[in-house]
């Protein structure tokens, strides 16, 4: 039989507020695995290329990324591209979730290699619904 591993999230999110409705309604739709919450793009690279305070730190496996785009300095569109034009990382999938909704922007996120592209609603409780059904589907699927 083959049995499902935990997966772990990683989330980047330079809003505090955002990062906190997120894991708060993964956690209502049953998600029980590890969040790991990093605030900007760099502490993520840091963090997925096991770089200074994350230096000698294994990545966990499965692990999904839930990345925002709009953020200071190390922005989420060159996180995406330098885990996709990485052959150990490339596979890592990579959910985006962000508040950009311009067509141009989903279609080049998806050029350089997401594996979803979600729009965070303005409303709290669309917002709420909508990760807690990302929630639901994480705690579904098989990654490997």
């Amino acid at each position: 039989m083959n049995s499902i591993r935990p997966i772990t999230i990683l989330l980047v999110e330079d809003d505090p507020g955002h990062s906190r409705l997120i894991e708060i309604n993964l956690r209502r739709a049953g998600f029980n695995s590890d969040i790991i919450k990093l605030s900007d793009g760099n502490k993520a690279l840091d963090y997925l290329y096991s770089r200074g305070r994350y230096e000698n730190r294994v990545l966990p496996n499965p692990l999904l990324i839930l990345l925002d785009l709009n953020m200071p300095g190390v922005d989420g569109y060159e996180i995406l591209k330098t885990l996709k034009e990485d052959p150990q990382r490339a596979s890592i999938p990579v959910i985006i979730l962000t508040t950009t909704d311009e067509p141009s922007e989903v279609e080049r996120c998806y050029e350089l290699g997401c594996n979803a592209y979600i729009t965070k609603p303005v409303e709290y409780d669309l917002f709420a619904k909508t990760v807690q059904e990302l929630g639901l589907f994480v705690s579904m699927i098989n990654i490997t």
